[in-house]
Order: structure tokens, then C-alpha cells, then sequence
């Protein structure tokens, strides 16, 4: 505020002359030179000859429009030069800087300041900038107020070598003593990043003993709630030693200590099967899950281990048909198995934590699964020749994201990933796979009407090229969909992951598993931005994750004559003779074998392979699987329609430029179809070359831009939204061989 103030003082003067002097005996105000109109020349003059020599430039420059200052620290008595300018014109003169900020702030907001000069002076430099609000609270509040420290101390311990480096000593000795004071130190001349450590260990003693200062648990906040400021925190947080805690849960609720939250974890596995202990514990929890502090410090576990504590097992026991158990599963139970999967992800490594947890998850499993199994003679698998439904009933132009072993609940993390812009289908999101659940078997279920195994992909696509010869259908691999992909009316695109990298790495694969979902969802937003109308995800079958496994939990059986085992299923030529509460038998002529054998739980038979990520079994995790689609919403009446209006003259263009003519139009009229933001995307040859700059197109009028083909014959320009990159229209564009005469025919 004090800048706004001496500003007026000077505007004073330059309302009627362009020159004035500003004295400043203080020596302690030159930094408001810096709040001065970077219009007016500056000269700072403190001897005769400094005096002699502006005075001589300024009268031969001899412009009128120009305005001058000078700055002295001389008294005017001793001004010989320039000292008719301060009689004449007048003059802003600083004998002692604190009395001019007391008597500014007396005349013009009636307040009376109680600090001494060091403070007096700090806080005019730091008032620079503010309204009249900050000289108020430091009226009423005191020397507290010079620096807003909720604000000062984050920037200075995120750099606290160079922040204060805008202040002189004076003022960084004032703000050090504030900041010594808050955390309850005499002041004592520290290195900046040595105060900032002690800062830093204050707040985190604090939040560990839950009696965290007030000012620093709001710097705590918004530290954390910084994309920029976060990375010193956790630096500072990896440095800092807690010392161990006589009770684990006297401990602020937003403290970032992931030791005490495993040591919660801990606790909770002694007493997983204490109900008093879990309805007093979910609190805890609920305050974790909610705290936006932890959200940011990437602390993820505590979700789904409420969603595994508060599963309600009672309701299994209503189930009484393998419809409602497959209700139940894509209601309600799949919640579990994906909470168990990113409980894996978490501690898979740290057995003594999640093993009381997978073991209260197994159970729970096992209940259910008894259920499923008792009715699974009902189970009919419905996924042959699916793709060829979906090209038989779609006339709009789509694409068909085929995945390799994408359960059904790792398929909820893929919707969770897709823009809300595109519709999902409610019904029916799932389908049941073949059996066995395996994918040299259910991919040709996929692509392969007649019920035929094609063990190569190569020979899926061509069965389906052929089986549909009238229609322009493509294959792609997923990972290679881009701007460039929409060229098929039927588009086919395949990905390996998640069974790829499931059988490669085993439990090991899952930190993948979001990047996974993340390049399923963006892909399906690429298609349906490109033009596809609808875009449908399947996939061959689910997958089980075995956790920690044990020797007991694995299945040993002795069957008799031609014998393939897996660590999901076992094939045999001949029947076999089973313990009915522990196999489930299925008459499945596959190649030479007539019988099928499938595990009632998600133990696996004892096999010499590795264990952990598998498939080929009966389970629901295994055979209920995502049928998933997306439509592009028609938004016409909505927003402006944008289309290229002379194709009919880019197919053969003579010479190097060539025009793009854009025309906007809409069958409504109203504030969201009066213009349309665009960009042109260049591709040449498979690859993107050029992008334009953002063009603005306006209802019902022609826009020109003229482009050349530089080192390429032919181009393909596509028009696309310049927000959501949405494809509206496209064009190829061919240079002509013929020569250009220019008209001279």
C-alpha cells in the first residue's frame, strides 16, 4: 500500500511539470523506485557533478512529453543543481522512512502503528502490492502481521536458499525471528535451509503427537495441494526420523507417515475377525479416505480395505440361482475382487500385512463360490461369434477393442478412465466365456463363428475378412490407434495386455495394470474422437490372482490315462473319478480330450509351472466378462458444425499452395453455435507432419487458409475441435503431376 501512496505524491507533481526530485535522506526507500511508471526516466544523483551533468541532459533533450525523476539521498539544503526543480516543481522527501509510513498511514486510514523502525520499515516493503487491509491487521495485531506467513512460509522451505532474496537483510531478519517465534525458538542467525529442516521437523512432530501448529498445518495443506511445491516435501518428509509412538492412533488424521498407516494395517489383521475392533476402526479409516492430504501423498490402501471390511457376506446365503449369484457378482462381489487385486499391487511383498487380509478375502470367496458352484450346471457360455454379431447389427461406422484377459472388475477401472462426453451402454456390460477360459479357445469363440480353434490371430482375421468380404473391415494393434486411425468402416483392434503381461511376470505384473487401463481408455476416446460411433471392448476371458500362496492351498489330484494339467483346469481322454466337493466335471470335447475338470475355488492344481496370475477355470472371475460399448453422443444442436467445402478441388492440385476453404453451420441458432475454436492436423505418408495454430470459425461464413505441400505429394488434412480433439472432417489432398503453366493456355 505504501507504493500507492507515494505514487499519488509524485502524480501530484506531474500533473502540472515532467520533472520532480524525490530526496530520500533514509537511504532506506529506494525500493519503491521500483513501483514507479516504467514511463518515467530515472536518474540518481548524489554529487555535483551527477547534479550538473542530468540537469544538462535533461534541457538539451528538451521533450516535453517525457517525464523525469531524481532520485538523491542528499538533503535539499545541499542540492546546488537540480535544487530549483524541488522549488519550483516540488518535491517527495523521506527523512526517516518509518515516519513517513506512520504519518501516511495516520493520514489515510486514521491508524496509530506501534513498531519500532526496523518493523516499520519491513512492513512498508512488504506492503507493496497489498490494499489497506494489511496496515488494518497490523494496527490491530501487531508486528505478527508483517509477513502473512501462511503465505511467506511455503515458498521460502520449498526454496529457502532464494526466496528471500527480494528482501533486504533487515527484512529476512524479521521474517527469520517471526518464523523462530512460531515454532517457540529464541532467534539465533541460522543458515535459511537449516531454519526451513527445523520448520519442516516442527510440523511433522506435530502431526505425529496430533497437536500440529495451526499456521503450519495450513501451509501443510496447501504444500501438498502444490503440483510445484509437493516434490520438497517429500524430500524433507524422507529425511525425517519419527520416533516410534507408545499409541499408534494419537496421531493428527492427516499426518503423511505411511509407517503408522501400516502399522494401523498391522493392528487390523490381529483383529480382522473382531467385529467391536472393525466398527470402531471404519472411522479411522473414513477420516483417511477423506482427507485430501492423503489423496495427494498417493496413500490408496485404505479404499479397498473398506471395501473388503464392509462387504456384507450375509447376503450370499439368499442367493438360490446362477442367475442371481451372476447378479450378485456384477453387482456387488466384484467390488471385492478388485479391492483384493489392488491390495496385492500394495503389499505383495509384505506378507505380514496382507495375509490376514487375503486370508479374511478368501473366506468371504469361498463362501461364495459354494454358491456359484451348486448351480453352475445352469452356466452356458454365450460368446461365439461375437464380432460377427456386432458387424451384423452395426451399420454406423465402429470399431471392437478385442483385450486378452480383462476381468470383469479390472474392466471397471477402464469405464472409471473413459471421458463422460462418450455414452456407455447400461446393458448388458458383460457375457460368459467359453470354456475352458483360455485364450487359444475363446479368442476363436471371438472372431470364429463356426465354433472352429485358430490358434494363430492371422488366421482369425482372415476367417473374418473373408466371412464379411462386403464390408471395409481393418485390423490394428491397439497401441498403434492415432489421430491417422479412420479409414476402415469396421475396425478390429487387438492388445495382449492384460494376459501377456499376467503369464510373463505372474502377481509381479500388476504396479502395470493402471497404465494398462489408462491406454485401453484413452485408445476408445481416440476411436470415437476420429469418427467411430460406437466402439465396443471384449476379451477372451478373466483372470484369478492366487496371493500368497501355500502348499495346502493348492489342489493335488491322481487321474488315470491321457492327462493335460493346468493350473486352472485338467483335460482328460478318459472320466475320472472325483471328490464332487472339490471338482466340478464338464463333458468339453477339446482336440483329443472328451472331459474338463475345473477347481470350486480359486486354489490351483498343483502344477510344476508358476503361480499367481491365471486363467482357463470356471470361476466367475474367469467366465463372467465385460461386453462393453461406447457411442459419440450427437451434440449438433449443441455446437457448430465445421466441414470442408471444396473437397472437389484438392484431389488434383496444380503447383505447390492450395487453399482449405472451412465452413461452419448449424440447423440451430443460438450462444453455443455462434463460432467453433479448430485445429488442421497435417499427416503424410503415416505420420503426423504439421498442426496449425487455433483458428476461431464463425457461423455461417467462409474461411480461407492457404497451405503448400512442401516435400509431399499427397496429404491428408483432418478438422478437429481445438478442446477435445474430435475429428469433424478430413480430406486428402493430391498434388497434380501436370506441370503448372501458370495460364498461359
Amino acid at each position: 500500500m505504501i507504493d500507492t501512496w507515494f505514487n499519488k505524491d509524485l502524480e501530484k507533481i506531474f500533473a502540472d511539470h515532467s520533472i520532480t526530485v524525490f530526496i530520500d535522506e533514509s537511504k532506506e526507500a529506494a525500493f519503491l523506485l521500483n513501483t514507479i511508471d516504467k514511463q518515467i526516466t530515472i536518474f540518481e544523483v548524489n554529487t555535483d557533478l551527477e547534479e550538473l551533468k542530468v540537469k544538462y541532459d535533461i534541457e538539451k533533450a528538451d521533450d516535453p512529453n517525457k517525464k523525469y525523476l531524481l532520485y538523491s539521498h542528499r538533503p535539499i539544503e545541499e542540492l546546488k543543481f537540480i535544487r530549483e526543480y524541488c522549488e519550483t516543481n516540488g518535491r517527495v522527501e523521506i527523512k526517516y522512512l518509518q515516519n513517513y509510513v506512520k504519518e501516511k498511514v495516520h493520514k489515510q486510514l486514521n491508524l496509530n502503528l506501534n513498531l519500532d523502525k526496523e518493523e516499520l520499515i519491513s512492513a512498508a516493503k512488504i506492503s507493496v502490492g497489498k490494499d489497506q487491509t494489511y496496515w488494518m491487521d497490523l494496527s490491530h495485531k501487531g508486528s505478527s502481521e508483517i509477513f502473512d506467513l501462511q503465505k511467506e512460509l511455503l515458498p521460502f522451505l520449498d526454496n529457502p536458499k532464494s526466496h528471500l532474496n527480494k528482501y533486504d537483510k533487515k527484512t529476512q531478519e524479521i521474517f527469520f525471528k517471526k518464523v523462530y517465534e512460531l515454532i517457540g525458538q529464541s532467534y539465533i542467525n541460522k543458515p535459511p535451509a537449516t531454519l526451513a529442516t527445523e520448520v519442516v521437523n516442527h510440523l511433522l512432530e506435530g502431526l505425529a503427537n496430533n497437536n500440529p501448529n495451526p499456521i503450519l498445518l495450513e501451509v501443510y495443506k496447501t504444500w501438498l495441494d502444490s503440483q510445484s511445491y509437493q516434490k520438497s516435501f517429500i524430500g524433507y518428509l524422507k529425511k525425517y526420523k519419527l520416533a516410534e509412538k507408545s499409541d499408534m492412533f494419537k496421531v493428527h488424521p492427516s499426518h503423511p507417515f505411511l509407517s503408522i498407516d501400516e502399522l494401523w494395517l498391522r493392528k487390523l489383521g490381529e483383529n480382522i475377525s473382531d467385529k467391536k475392533f472393525i466398527a470402531d476402526f471404519i472411522p479411522k479409516i473414513n477420516q483417511r479416505i477423506a482427507d485430501r492430504v492423503v489423496k495427494n501423498l498417493d496413500i490408496k490402501f485404505w479404499s479397498p480395505i473398506k471395501t473388503l471390511l464392509e462387504f456384507d457376506e450375509k447376503n450370499i446365503n439368499q442367493l438360490a440361482s446362477l442367475d442371481e449369484c451372476i447378479s450378485f457378482y456384477t453387482e456387488h462381489f466384484y467390488k471385492l475382487d478388485n479391492a483384493i487385486r489392488k491390495l496385492y499391487t500394495e503389499f505383495l511383498n509384505k506378507r505380514d500385512l496382507l495375509e490376514p487380509i487375503q486370508g479374511y478375502y478368501k473366506n468371504t470367496v469361498t463362501l461364495f463360490l459354494d454358491k456359484w458352484f451348486k448351480y453352475i450346471d445352469d452356466y452356458t457360455p454365450n460368446q461365439l461369434g461375437t464380432i460377427q454379431k456386432i458387424l451384423d447389427e452395426n451399420t454406423a461406422k465402429t470399431a471392437v477393442v478385442v483385450g486378452d484377459g480383462i476381468s470383469y472388475e479390472f474392466s471397471k477401472d477402464i469405464i472409471k478412465r473413459v471421458s463422460n462426453d462418450y455414452q456407455l451402454d447400461k446393458e448388458p456390460q458383460y457375457m460368459f466365456a467359453g470354456l475352458p477360459s483360455i485364450t487359444e479357445h475363446n479368442m476363436s469363440q471371438l472372431y470364429v463363428a463356426s465354433g472352429e480353434i485358430m490358434a494363430k490371430k492371422t488366421d482369425r482375421e482372415a476367417y473374418l475378412k473373408k466371412a464379411n468380404s462386403d464390408k471395409n473391415i481393418g485390423f490394428i494393434d491397439l497401441d498403434k490407434v492415432s489421430e491417422q486411425t479412420d479409414n476402415e468402416h469396421y475396425l478390429i483392434c487387438s492388445h495382449k495386455d492384460p494376459d501377456k503381461l499376467g503369464e510373463t511376470y505372474q502377481q509381479k505384473a500388476l504396479v502395470h495394470f493402471d497404465s494398462v487401463a489408462t491406454l485401453y481408455a484413452n485408445k476408445i476416446e481416440q476411436l470415437l474422437r476420429n469418427g467411430y460411433q460406437n466402439v465396443y471392448l471384449l476379451t477372451d476371458h478373466g483372470f484369478v490372482l492366487t496371493g500368497i500362496l501355500e502348499d495346502s492351498d493348492k489342489i493335488e489330484v491322481n487321474f488315470d490315462g491321457k492327462v493335460e494339467k493346468n493350473e486352472r483346469y485338467i483335460r482328460t481322454a478318459e472320466k475320472q473319478s472325483i471328490n464332487i466337493d472339490l471338482l466340478h466335471e464338464e463333458g468339453l470335447e477339446y482336440k483329443s480330450n472328451n472331459y474338463c475338470y475345473f477347481a470350486k475355488r480359486l486354489g490351483p492344481f498343483k502344477t510344476p509351472g508358476v503361480y499367481g496370475f491365471s486363467h482357463g477355470g470356471l470361476s466367475p472371475q474367469e467366465t463372467i466378462i465385460p461386453f462393453l460399448k461406447w457411442t459419440h453422443l450427437h451434440t449438433d444442436g449443441d455446437s457448430l458444425g465445421v466441414t470442408i467445402s471444396n473437397k472437389s478441388s484438392l484431389t488434383e492440385v496444380l503447383g505447390d499452395l492450395f487453399s482449405i476453404h472451412l465452413m461452419a453451420e448449424s440447423t440451430t441458432k443460438n450462444l453455443f453455435t455462434t463460432e467453433r475454436k479448430i485445429i488442421l492436423m497435417f499427416f503424410s505418408e503415416g505420420g503426423k507432419i504439421n498442426e496449425s495454430e487455433v483458428f476461431v470459425i464463425e457461423r455461417d461464413k467462409l474461411f480461407k487458409k492457404e497451405y503448400s505441400f512442401g516435400n509431399h505429394s499427397i496429404l491428408e488434412v483432418k478438422v478437429m475441435d481445438a478442446l477435445t480433439k474430435e475429428q469433424l472432417d478430413k480430406v486428402t489432398i493430391k498434388q497434380s503431376k501436370a506441370r503448372d503453366l501458370g495460364g498461359l493456355l
